[in-house]
């Protein structure tokens, strides 16, 4: 396969990526545990038993990516998402299990791996905001082992790429959220590797910035490198991933495409709904409707409920619902048909359908 260097990512032909299954990325039976709670010096002196709690936050984790992949890693906070992340990323060693890039063992030889990944962290500070951008790109280059001949030219193709060019000589203390977390995504394919692991790099971005950063995505994925994301935004993930698995208390609920998701929930379509409680306890409400009705997200307000109920046709359930809310004395507020969404997936299979708060 002839190979081209394009804004930082060594990439295939469009043809051979797309009829070519070429896993990249290996997680199998992944596990990392933590002692919940402290033992104290004192503790430790008089010999006191240890009760700590084994925490499990990744709990025999298994996946692949493969070339000109996306995959969207789903969970609720607490999930293990950038435990696992870290693991991949080399940060943390595992309890157990083995993870494998572009045919390298991410445990034993770490280092080695680490030429085939790009990596950008949730919260990631890791750009120097009193240097500018072109010279956080230079130095991280030099870090990385680019060929001093060659960096001039990958740095200006990676500023390209996400449209920096014209701020390239600007500090990056001077540089908006967005524009940093471009930046950062740089930083991460300087070096051309073919494998990404982004945790969360859409958050806090204006929708703009979003919508920007989703289109870079999908460029190194025509390209043919290999990308995994961890993202909390589920219209983001069934509009970005090929693939994605949701992980709730440290394990895989669910992996597979989008489609194949969606048949997970219930009926075909989605009655949104809200409706007054008046002198009815929300909760009492909610657990009313979860009786009667193929209930998902359900949240309780402080005089309101709002539900998601699942059936086969909307517009038939809608004047049912309407007549049964008001012989109980609710007064409905809005009924909306719908789709299902990954939304509707993510709170059926975490089992997180059952909210409350809200004012």
């Amino acid at each position: 396969m002839t190979e081209l260097s394009e804004a930082g990512v060594t990439v295939g032909r469009p043809d051979d990526v797309a009829h070519r299954r070429e896993p990249m990325l290996t997680v199998d039976n992944v596990s990392k545990d933590y002692s919940a709670g402290r033992r104290t010096l004192a503790q430790r002196l008089r010999r006191a038993p240890d009760q700590r709690t084994v925490v499990h936050a990744v709990n025999g984790v298994g996946l692949t990516v493969d070339r000109g992949e996306v995959l969207g890693i789903l969970g609720p906070n607490g999930a293990g998402k950038s435990t696992l992340v870290r693991i991949i990323a080399t940060l943390l060693t595992p309890t157990s299990g083995s993870v494998r890039l572009c045919g390298v063992d991410v445990l034993a030889q770490p280092r080695q791996a680490r030429r085939h990944l790009g990596v950008m962290l949730a919260g990631d500070r890791g750009v120097y905001w009193k240097l500018t951008g072109r010279e956080n790109l230079e130095y991280f280059a030099a870090l990385h082992f680019v060929p001093r001949d060659q960096i001039r030219r990958r740095v200006d193709e990676a500023l390209a790429e996400v449209r920096l060019t014209d701020s390239a000589n600007d500090y990056v203390e001077r540089y908006s959220t967005g524009m940093r977390q471009r930046l950062c995504l740089a930083r991460a394919l300087i070096h051309q590797p073919e494998v990404l692991l982004l945790d969360e790099p859409t958050s806090g971005l204006d929708p703009v910035s979003a919508v920007e950063f989703r289109r870079l995505v999908r460029g190194l994925r025509g390209r043919g490198a290999a990308v995994l994301i961890t993202t909390h935004d589920l219209a983001e993930a069934e509009d970005l991933c090929d693939r994605i698995a949701i992980l709730d208390h440290g394990t895989v609920a669910f992996q597979g495409d989008v489609p194949e998701a969606l048949t997970l929930v219930p009926g075909a379509s989605v009655l949104a709904l809200e409706a007054e409680c008046g002198t009815r306890d929300p909760a009492e409400v909610a657990d009313w409707l979860i009786q009667h009705y193929d209930a998902g997200l359900v949240e309780q307000h402080e005089r309101t409920v709002r539900a998601r109920l699942y059936c086969e046709s909307a517009s038939d359930l809608m004047d049912e619902v309407s007549a049964a809310l008001r012989a109980e004395g609710l007064k409905p507020v809005r009924t909306e048909a719908t789709r299902v969404s990954l939304t509707d997936v993510f709170f059926s299979i975490t089992d997180h359908g059952r909210t409350g708060g809200g004012r």
